[in-house]
């Protein structure tokens, strides 16, 4: 028989697992209808003449890219998996994929909004971010050679310039319920995974960390990957923060967590090879608290 105890922590499990899952499903079904009508209405010519050759340049659009697209982490992977199937260079569309939940108007006016609104958190979050993002695909510019998503998210693209505008209204219906059916099951995963270390570590012992500031900054990126939450909401959670840890910390938490956290690194794992995903865990974590530690 379950004690009292066990009992409120699985209840408590339970509360936060759905509420992850619920914040999160919204917006991956934008991300998938958007991968959807990218895969169906745009073409790789177009995608190709629309991006710079130079890997430098392809980079910088492909971060800036992300101020278009209104949405958080959750829904960004298939959409950039849906771009390097299209034709944009990987490491162009990774910087996107890093970037965008963070740097999109929304995500920024809600941090405006949770610091008193105040710029300052802001232009940090969002200058960091473009950092980072930038020189993590310039990395994987000279690091990638080959295609790097899994063998069997490669080869789903269909040719549907020849479908009527009802057949490809059908198809778009398809490929968004294809796509948010294999992101789901990451989700679920990850957002189970999330609401037990939220459950069973208890973030008393992590805040007692941070006395200096190299740890706090290591307790922030360590809280925003456990913590999982979305981005257009996270501002509002490092915003209660601010009597315990100092700013450089609270950016650290601001710029990694929709970058890096326990749902969006399984959802990576489902579409890219799991070299690339390493290399991105590695790059990201170590970029984060660098530029952390300069603020």
């Amino acid at each position: 028989m379950i004690g009292g105890t066990s009992m409120d922590r699985i209840l408590q499990l339970n509360t936060i697992f759905i509420s992850i899952v619920i914040e999160a499903i919204p917006f991956i079904v934008i991300g998938a209808f958007i991968s959807a009508l990218i895969e169906v209405f745009v073409s790789e010519n177009m995608i190709i003449r629309m991006m710079p050759k130079n890997r430098f340049l392809s980079v910088i659009a492909g971060s800036f890219l992300g101020i278009l697209f209104p949405g958080c982490e959750c829904g960004i992977i298939p959409i950039a998996s849906r771009l390097i199937q299209k034709g944009v260079a990987p490491h162009a569309a990774i910087s996107f994929m890093l970037s965008s939940p963070i740097i999109n108007p929304i995500v920024l006016f809600a941090t405006f909004i949770a610091f008193g609104d105040s710029w300052t958190m802001v232009w940090y979050r969002a200058g960091l971010a473009l950092v980072v993002s930038i020189l993590v695909g310039i990395v994987l510019s000279f690091v990638i050679k080959d295609n790097p998503l899994k063998e069997n998210i490669d080869g789903h693209l269909h040719d549907h310039s020849n479908q009527n505008t009802k057949q490809k209204l059908i198809s778009v219906v398809t490929h968004t319920i294809d796509e948010f059916l294999n992101v789901a099951k990451f989700l679920v995963m990850g957002s189970l995974i999330a609401a037990a270390m939220q459950v069973y570590v208890p973030t008393k012992i992590l805040l007692t960390l941070g006395d200096t500031k190299v740890t706090a900054i290591l307790v922030m990126m360590g809280l925003a990957f456990i913590l999982s939450v979305c981005s257009e909401s996270d501002a509002f959670v490092a915003s209660s923060f601010r009597n315990s840890f100092g700013q450089s910390s609270i950016v650290a938490f601001l710029v990694l967590g929709p970058m890096l956290d326990i749902k969006n690194v399984l959802m990576m794992t489902g579409y890219f090879q799991k070299k690339i995903v390493i290399i991105l865990v590695v790059l990201i974590s170590v970029l984060v608290f660098l530029g952390s530690l300069l603020l």
